[in-house]
């Protein structure tokens, strides 16, 4: 997933996509673990568009206490 994909979503679709990506995350472990993964690939992948969603979230979070702090 791209990061200009992401910061077009609301805040909503960001949490319920990460909780998605965090259940993938843990199912994808497990498969590598049995041996039954075929991409590995797919561990870094989920792991880093996690990342951009926890980036965005931050992002938002600390301009939104900005904007309350200015007023």
């Amino acid at each position: 997933m791209k990061a200009k994909e992401l910061r077009d979503r609301s805040d909503e679709e960001l949490k319920s996509l990460s909780q998605q990506l965090e259940r993938d995350l843990f199912g994808i472990r497990m498969k590598n673990f049995t041996s039954q993964l075929d991409d590995t690939s797919q561990l870094g992948k989920t792991r880093r568009d996690l990342a951009r969603i926890a980036l965005i979230r931050g992002e938002r979070s600390r301009a939104a206490q900005k904007a309350g702090s200015e007023s």
